[in-house]
């Protein structure tokens, strides 16, 4: 782990000389955002993928409410049912989840590398980078603690917590349009108890806020980056796809 923070550290510095000349003192926070950009860059194919088992799924609809209405009183006959339609159609129930599960050992990496007062036996100078007043290596209640909650720093986090409570609004409010424009054979529906996870997954995005609150602020500006990413990434990606879309936003 010594070894491979290391190199994210390299990783990290050397973006932020590329972008000192613009950034000047938030070099290393906007070398932080320009990491996160680029990891999504990586995974995007993968989200293109993920978009495409979902509009399949979305296919499958007519299918798996015929299936509902076969088996509804037989949940366990149900889902085995629907497992049986998606092998069939080589579908994947967990398509969108793949994206997600690559990033975070990109996120972990970053809160492990601004949680770390040494890297490799020395100081970490990462540590004492700061973005507009508030240092990366800093937490909410420390910025509250220096300032409070308009102080330089504390300002910082309140235009985290904006950014944050915009694209989780905006994700919330999408994605109940969608699957009202759905209907009631929307896909998920097919398997018991789906239908109430996914009216509660998109109140998850709120949760980012608490996120934001208790990691360092390096691992924040990761987290904000890549929501914000994400909400951008799928209106593009479902836009064609209202059943699909609510599903992965959801997921």
């Amino acid at each position: 782990m010594s070894a491979l923070t290391s190199l994210f550290a390299s990783l990290v510095g050397r973006l932020a000389e590329l972008v000192q000349p613009l950034f000047h003192t938030s070099a290393t926070a906007a070398a932080i955002v320009l990491f996160t950009a680029l990891v999504r860059l990586a995974v995007h194919p993968l989200s293109r993928a993920a978009a495409r088992g979902q509009k399949e799924r979305a296919r499958l609809a007519p299918q798996m409410a015929e299936l509902r209405g076969k088996y509804g009183k037989n949940p366990e006959r149900l889902q085995r049912a629907v497992l049986e339609l998606h092998a069939k159609e080589k579908v994947s129930p967990l398509a969108g989840c793949l994206p997600g599960l690559l990033q975070l050992p990109a996120f972990f990496l970053m809160y492990h590398l601004f949680s770390s007062s040494r890297i490799g036996g020395e100081a970490n100078e990462l540590l004492g980078h700061s973005l507009l007043g508030a240092e990366l290596g800093g937490r909410w209640a420390d910025a509250l603690g220096e300032g409070g909650v308009f102080g330089p720093a504390g300002t910082v986090y309140l235009a985290l917590f904006g950014v944050v409570a915009v694209v989780a609004t905006f994700t919330y409010l999408r994605t109940r349009r969608q699957l009202a424009a759905a209907g009631p054979d929307r896909p998920e529906q097919a398997l018991p108890g789906m239908g109430a996870m996914t009216k509660l997954l998109p109140l998850m995005s709120f949760a980012t806020l608490i996120t934001v609150a208790v990691v360092p602020l390096a691992a924040a500006l990761y987290v904000v980056t890549s929501t914000t990413w994400s909400a951008v990434e799928r209106v593009f990606l479902y836009r064609d796809a209202p059943a699909a879309g609510a599903l992965a936003t959801a997921g």
